[in-house]
């Protein structure tokens, strides 16, 4: 179950959080609330301490930790687990790291204050630990839509039972700024579909991961039978 908190005010759509965010509303049993403790960080830094539009969420994944940062991590893969994230591209090679860049776009539908766009978010690693923690930001960018800066934290602990993933997100800028409660709102809608689409598609993998095991060791098993008996 996925957690949400922090909401500052009245509901709204989600249409800015799926664009900005680029996930999608999955069928995934969603979450247990959390409150905001403004204490998550990675390497000392986390989100804007500043921002008036926050939000932060957790869910415990039933699956490797390992396989839940390779999918944070290989940005390139998104769109096969998060479909809004129409276009993704790493601007620089090797392993995810600190100083690492990739643009991305994703289309975001009308609201009663902006029209339909299409995001170009160009987001920066500003912090990475190892399987721990991920922090990135940069701005979100579209014709009438704007997002001067969002901050974004990850955070994984293992936990009985799976991996315990955190989320925070903070975005700075007028447009957003001028409603901060459906801005709040579409944030958390987003931020929490996120966390959804990466338990479904981390605890998928994992289970596929754990049969196609299960199935090399009877394989393995009947080649050594059939060697003794031999």
């Amino acid at each position: 179950m996925v957690s949400n908190s922090n909401v500052r005010g009245g509901a709204v759509t989600g249409l800015v959080a799926l664009a900005v965010a680029g996930v999608l509303a999955s069928t995934v049993p969603a979450a247990q609330a959390a409150p905001h403790g403004g204490t998550s960080q990675c390497r000392g830094r986390g989100v804007d301490s500043g921002a008036l539009i926050r939000y932060e969420a957790d869910t415990v994944i039933k699956a490797p930790l390992s396989t839940i940062w390779k999918l944070q991590t290989d940005v390139e893969s998104w769109p096969s687990w998060q479909p809004p994230v129409t276009t993704m591209e790493r601007l620089d090679s090797g392993r995810l790291r600190k100083g690492s860049q990739f643009r991305w776009t994703t289309p975001a539908p009308a609201t009663p204050t902006t029209p339909a766009t299409t995001l170009e978010i160009t987001s920066t690693v500003r912090e990475l630990r190892d399987r721990d923690c991920l922090l990135w930001s940069g701005p979100a960018i579209g014709e009438g839509l704007r997002i001067d800066e969002g901050v974004h934290l990850w955070t994984y602990r293992k936990v009985k039972g799976g991996v315990r993933v955190h989320t925070e997100e903070t975005w700075t800028g007028a447009q957003v700024e001028a409603d901060v409660p459906t801005a709040t709102k579409a944030l958390g809608d987003g931020l929490d579909a996120w966390l959804r689409d990466l338990k479904a598609a981390a605890e998928s993998r994992a289970a596929a991961e754990s049969r196609s095991g299960a199935a090399g060791g009877q394989e393995g098993a009947q080649q050594v039978q059939v060697g003794v008996g031999g």
